[in-house]
């Protein structure tokens, strides 16, 4: 039998069988079953959706924004709120707990988010992340110490760190994979617009105001996220597939992941790398991430399937994504230093000359989306741009110092090559695997982002205290750094630190070469019929 199937098989491959046709061979088939053989009475009808209006995707996209807005805008609002903070709670050394303690749950808890919603649906897991980020926000606004403070902000980082990852995903259930990049650009902008504002917002709130304010502001904005969103989520198609969940792989993949920040992140700074905490640390990190991988290959169903991140799209995907990302905030992060010492820039002034590689990249982001919508081979956009990228970071390295205008011109240009691979990237991803599991992927996709981001700024802090000697302070106060810095050793430094952008930008454009180009479905003529939710 089963050769004669093998054979029928192979017939209908080699003759290319239209769809029509086999849909056709299929339904006579059916026909012929007697109408005895199927219980009608005890087979429940199909709900069919009806479709979405463009003013119901315009208020679901509205309401997305504003929901990623808020998990964007507690990663730096809270900075130049901490001097006040400290002083107030009399307790300076404990101060980067706030920052980090959000970062280390919002990483971790990623793909946590991100397969919980192929499992219990979108609809309940955005209610789940919106509440944890909004209850953290309130005790982080009442917190009578430091340390309430800190595991408030963690409580309010679970929650953050599940609303990117399933917002991405919502728009992957309602826009199709061709129109999908365009989309892209607003949700760029929107980190853009809290990587700028959020520092103003938090110093005027903490100056003029209360730095509780920083958390209360979440408390209307959240709220009105989730009216816009709620009821029209019940016209979304639905595709995820009740499961057990595996939560021994979830907690062994979360446990590992904050031992690897930890190491990435006291490493170089509080601790020299070759201390006995780093290297604990990071030898507990890679035995937990072997058990998580030894767990997930013995099991039934996997918390991350490795076979998902594998194939010739995701890994590949994923790898350029996280060079690009890993490069830009790396760049992001130091570049301040170079503006104060080379330029003798203030530090408000040397914040404003961020602008051209933080904002600029949303036009690239644009361009690669909108060719998206048209071209047939739309990855050659991000090669070309990761390239341009790479190529202006060499010339940066070789030719500095420039004036800074050419500088910020070049970086400019970086910066719109570099956006043209986050929808590209994204889209691929999602575009690669089955309906089911586009959550999964997405959760995976940001959590290794996270991982390669944290990993580039480590790096290039290591490079920054080679260059310039290791009792320097590179992420302390910059004007107790400048005054032991000459100038001439800043551009030695950092025309390290400009070629390994480089590099990492080169090897995106390199991953997206050996990534497969896989065809994208464009806008459904009619409404797919689909359970809703």
């Amino acid at each position: 039998m089963n050769k004669i199937d093998r054979q029928r098989r192979g017939s209908a491959r080699d003759q290319q069988v239209p769809d029509e046709i086999l849909s056709d061979e299929i339904a006579e088939e059916l026909s012929r079953i007697p109408t005895e053989a199927i219980d009608l009475k005890h087979t429940p009808p199909p709900v069919t959706p009806a479709p979405l209006t463009q003013a119901e995707i315009r208020t679901i996209l509205i309401s997305l924004l504003l929901a990623m807005f808020l998990a964007a805008l507690d990663q730096t609002i809270v900075a130049s709120a901490l001097p006040t903070i400290g002083r107030q709670f009399g307790d300076v050394s404990n101060l980067s707990w706030v920052i980090t303690a959000y970062l280390l749950a919002s990483t971790a808890v990623a793909p946590v988010f991100g397969t919980l919603s192929d499992i219990y649906g979108r609809r309940a897991t955005i209610i789940a992340a919106m509440a944890l980020f909004l209850v953290g926000s309130v005790l982080c606004a009442l917190a009578p110490n430091m340390i309430t403070l800190i595991i408030a902000r963690a409580l309010q980082g679970l929650g953050g760190g599940g609303i990117l990852p399933i917002v991405q995903t919502i728009i992957s259930d309602v826009v199709s994979p061709k129109e999908r990049g365009q989309y892209q650009a607003y949700f760029s902008s929107v980190w853009v617009a809290a990587g700028i504002g959020g520092p103003i917002l938090g110093g005027v709130f903490a100056e003029h105001l209360h730095w509780s304010m920083i958390f209360w502001i979440n408390i209307p904005l959240g709220i009105g996220a989730l009216a816009l969103m709620l009821p029209n989520m019940k016209k979304i198609p639905v595709f995820h597939r009740r499961r057990r969940v595996d939560w021994l792989g979830g907690v062994l993949l979360m446990v590992s992941a904050v031992a690897f920040m930890l190491a990435l992140t006291w490493g170089g700074t509080r601790f020299s790398w070759l201390s006995p905490t780093i290297i604990a640390l990071l030898g507990s990190a890679v035995a937990i991430g072997l058990a998580f991988v030894w767990h997930a290959m013995r099991t039934d169903q996997p918390f991350l399937p490795l076979s998902l991140i594998g194939g010739r799209v995701v890994p590949f995907a994923m790898a350029a994504g996280g060079c690009c990302m890993g490069a830009m905030l790396g760049l992001t992060v130091h570049l301040p230093l170079y503006y104060e010492v080379v330029y003798g820039l203030t530090a408000a002034e040397a914040g404003m000359a961020l602008i051209p590689i933080a904002a600029v990249s949303v036009l690239g982001a644009l361009i690669a989306g909108r060719t998206m919508a048209r071209a047939v081979h739309y990855k050659r956009i991000a090669i070309f741009g990761t390239s341009v990228a790479a190529a202006m970071g060499l010339a940066i390295a070789l030719l500095t110092p420039l004036p800074l205008w050419q500088l910020l011109t070049m970086l400019g240009i970086l910066a719109i090559g570099l956006g043209m691979i986050f929808p590209v990237s994204l889209v691929s991803i999602q575009n690669a695997v089955p309906r089911p599991q586009v959550g999964t992927v997405t959760g995976a996709m940001n959590f290794f982002r996270a991982l390669v981001s944290s990993f580039t700024v480590a790096a290039f802090t290591t490079v920054l205290l080679m260059a310039l000697g290791p009792n320097l302070t590179i992420h302390g106060e910059h004007a107790q750094a400048t005054q032991a810095i000459a100038r001439e050793d800043m551009i030695i430094a950092f025309r390290y630190v400009f070629e390994s952008a480089a590099a990492m930008l080169a090897l995106a454009a390199f991953f997206l070469l050996l990534m497969e180009e896989r065809p994208l479905a464009g806008p459904a003529k009619h409404a797919p019929s689909v359970v809703s939710e």
